[in-house]
């Protein structure tokens, strides 16, 4: 069964903004850590919520810039580009789940994701 704790809004409400933030990545160059990194940076003290969700997003944006950067020489031929595109999508998706589950007070854990921040 799926543990879902009680928290307040604010507490819900920033948790979803850790991960939401990482679309700014599709705005502008390293919007998608720079964004949840603020977001993490303002409220992890405030909250085990909040800091459990920014350190994932985190994690999770740090993996696939990583993923996307290894994976940018095979582009030259052309091998490399389904595979962004497998992993911009896969991005997007987790990004809509966590932020979901976040608000709702439920865990996620992200798929392929290092933990760099523990």
């Amino acid at each position: 069964m799926k543990e879902i704790r009680v928290l307040s809004e604010t507490e819900r409400n920033w948790a979803m903004f850790c991960h939401l933030t990482a679309f700014a990545g599709f705005l502008f160059p390293f919007g998608g850590v720079i964004g949840p990194l603020i977001c993490w940076l303002s409220r992890k003290d405030e909250s085990t919520w909040v800091n459990e969700n920014g350190k994932a997003s985190m994690n999770f944006q740090l993996s696939m810039l990583l993923y996307l950067v290894l994976v940018l020489p095979l582009c030259f031929i052309i091998i490399g580009i389904p595979i962004v595109f497998v992993i911009v999508t896969l991005k997007i998706v987790c990004i809509i789940i966590a932020s979901v589950k976040a608000s709702k007070g439920e865990e996620f854990r992200y798929p392929l994701a290092i933990p760099f921040i523990q």
